[in-house]
């Protein structure tokens, strides 16, 4: 058990209770969430699909896990600021009187929402789907680029 004191600051007031009771808070989470939800026993793969997102001064680039997908079983909409990535994952059943050892995989649909920090220009948008890896080009709409000002001397 951890025990914390308050510790006074150099002008005699006390920390703000409510940061400690926030840190505490956080430390009961870890703890229950390291137990996992589903007592104690492996918990699922998490959210579906996985991304990475990066950007340069020009285009923000997605990047994201569907593996053993077809195209006809995925969604992209690209609106101002947002991406949607949607569709539906099937595992195709092991058939008969099968017990699992082990279950990781899982299937169903899927919506994932991503908010970029500008706007994007839709109609210049990319797409390519190899290797189970789909990748996507948002370029920046021009507004949103940083604009170059010449300075004048005087």
């Amino acid at each position: 058990m951890i025990i914390r004191r308050f510790e006074s600051s150099p002008f005699g007031m006390r920390q703000d209770p409510f940061s400690e009771l926030e840190r505490l808070r956080g430390e009961l989470g870890r703890l229950v969430g390291s137990l996992g939800e589903n007592g104690g026993r492996v918990a699922a793969a998490g959210v579906f699909p996985l991304m990475n997102v990066s950007e340069d001064a020009d285009n923000f680039y997605v990047r994201s896990e569907l593996p053993g997908m077809e195209l006809k079983d995925i969604d992209l909409s690209v609106t101002g600021k947002g991406l949607a990535i949607s569709g539906e994952r099937k595992i195709p059943a092991e058939g008969g009187n099968i017990r699992y050892l082990r279950r990781e995989r899982e299937g169903g649909s899927f919506r994932r929402v991503l908010h970029v920090p500008t706007e994007v220009d839709s109609g210049k948008a990319e797409a390519k789907y190899a290797q189970g890896i789909l990748t996507i080009k948002l370029p920046k709409a021009e507004k949103a680029k940083p604009k170059q000002i010449t300075i004048k001397a005087t």
